[in-house]
């Protein structure tokens, strides 16, 4: 038996009393958050959610979010994390998708949240969150404190460690985005390796909580690393530079982990001798690629060295990183973390020696089940137990991993990955666009900024505007283009396609 809950209610036994989390002055135990999760595993069984069931959550950076994301494993359901800053058509992709038999919503997101569970009809419990003394009745739906006080504490569910426990939504250069299904084993030894290893984490350490639960980064290496240890999860809704700053001051932080763009944003902050560094112990990165300037700057002015890594959300997210002790090497992702293998392949699927570039591969236990309810996906990520990640790179003489280029189409927005076939799917939805093309180009606060350019339909007349108000009803904020660009032809090659590379060299 494995069930990646099971250390929650372990450590409540050791450490009743020690704070899990914490949100400002809000302050729940080990022995409280335990219940709770317990309270959640009842209700959901008493509702007719069975092992196995997908149950969705769009959830912040709340003590809600483990709460419920345990509650969900303790019932032997799958935990399906949505993003909360999607819109209802995007929300309602995850839900058809996954098969999900019930969708819990913060109350700030209420309105997208009931009309993508309205267009699906398999989602026959629609759980509203909200603030602990608020019982009143939502729109539509159950109130999350009335359905957690009718919930009796249900015991943690027999499960396997190959059965699946989290369902991590991914996007590609194709298509809807395909869930990762990752079992109860991935989930818990990348958490308990990056407990262990990586960031160190022990009773006593304060772990700031800033990286989206709902994203594989922010859930493994902080919620699940931090509670596995007996940590305490100080938490942040919403990434904000001087709140951040004072919370690790107030709350004498010892462990970090955040995107480039957190730690750029930090760095250049004017009234930075403010607060209180001191108690960092342990600066991790990871989402993209970390400037060597950042890296320099938050060493002379902190004393810090931020140490990076690599992973996606079909690896559990952790493959390989730059242990305290190892050497590290500025612009380096590092090498495969234990249990983990990572080479270089070439197109014809032979690997490479040392120094030659090619697209990175994974295998390991690190890697997801397969793609739900897609096996031509998984079939084509996964070959002879590889999985291909889409990343360009090459490994030197030690054994470091660099990142080069992507071989997908994917733009890395402040850590966020956006995949312009997405947005340009929405924008050829337009009724006056004839054509459209997204690119990524440079930002030197978030790495890359997201840029479209469209071209208008035989007769109509096209604003940048009225295609940024048709985005935003669309796609998620996240997604918005920085600029929208309205071109009478956009640039072709021979064959028709659009040279994507020209409109970069353009901007």
């Amino acid at each position: 038996m494995l069930n990646l809950a099971h250390f929650l209610q372990e450590n409540a036994e050791k450490y009743p009393s020690t704070a899990a989390v914490m949100l400002d002055q809000y302050r729940l135990t080990y022995e409280q958050l335990a219940l709770y999760a317990r309270k959640v595993a009842g209700a959901l069984k008493a509702r007719g959610i069975q092992q196995g069931d997908r149950v969705a959550m769009m959830i912040p950076n709340t003590p809600h979010f483990p709460i419920i994301y345990y509650g969900i494993l303790q019932a032997g359901a799958v935990v399906v994390p949505v993003n909360v800053l999607f819109q209802h058509e995007e929300i309602r992709h995850y839900l058809q998708d996954s098969g999900a038999k019930a969708f819990f919503a913060f109350k700030m997101f209420e309105e997208q949240a009931r009309k993508a569970v309205d267009a699906a009809p398999e989602c026959a419990h629609f759980i509203v969150v909200s603030t602990p003394d608020d019982l009143n009745a939502p729109e539509t739906g159950e109130n999350f404190n009335l359905f957690l006080a009718g919930g009796e504490e249900a015991d943690i569910a027999i499960t396997s460690p190959e059965d699946t426990a989290v369902i991590l939504y991914t996007s590609g250069t194709t298509g809807a985005p395909k869930g990762a299904e990752l079992s109860h084993f991935n989930m818990f030894f990348n958490a308990y390796f990056s407990a262990r290893d990586i960031v160190q984490s022990r009773p006593g350490d304060v772990v700031l909580v800033t990286l989206p639960l709902f994203h594989s980064f922010g859930q493994t290496c902080l919620m699940n690393a931090g509670l596995v240890s007996g940590a305490t999860l100080t938490m942040l809704p919403r990434f904000e530079t001087e709140k951040a700053m004072r919370i690790i001051d107030r709350d004498r932080v010892t462990i970090v982990a955040m995107v480039p763009t957190m730690y750029f944003f930090i760095l250049n902050f004017p009234e930075w001798q403010k607060y209180d560094f001191s108690s960092i112990r342990m600066a991790v990165s990871g989402g993209a690629a970390l400037p060597e300037e950042v890296h320099r700057r938050f060493k002379e002015r902190y004393g810090i060295t931020i140490l990076e890594g690599y992973g996606l959300s079909e690896t559990s997210p952790v493959a390989s990183f730059t242990l305290p002790g190892e050497e590290v090497r500025v612009g380096s992702i590092g090498k495969p973390i234990w249990g983990v293998q990572m080479r270089i392949r070439r197109d014809d699927g032979s690997f490479v020696p040392p120094g030659e570039v090619g697209e990175i591969v994974i295998r390991g236990h690190n890697v997801m089940k397969g793609y739900h309810n897609n096996s031509r996906a998984t079939a084509a990520a996964i070959v002879d137990g590889w999985f291909l990640t889409g990343d360009i790179g090459k490994m030197d003489e030690d054994g470091y991993f660099y990142i080069l280029d992507r071989k997908k189409d994917i733009i890395i927005r402040g850590g966020m990955n956006i995949y312009p076939r997405e947005i340009e799917e929405v924008l050829y939805r337009h009724p006056k666009v004839r054509e459209a093309s997204v690119v990524g180009v440079p930002d030197e606060a978030r790495g890359e900024e997201v840029k479209a350019y469209v071209s208008p339909a035989a007769g109509e007349t096209l604003t940048p505007e009225e295609v940024m108000e048709y985005l935003k009803e669309h796609i998620a904020r996240y997604k918005w283009p920085k600029e929208v660009v309205v071109l009478e032809d956009l640039p072709k090659g021979p064959t028709g396609k659009i040279l994507k590379r020209e409109l970069k060299m353009r901007h």
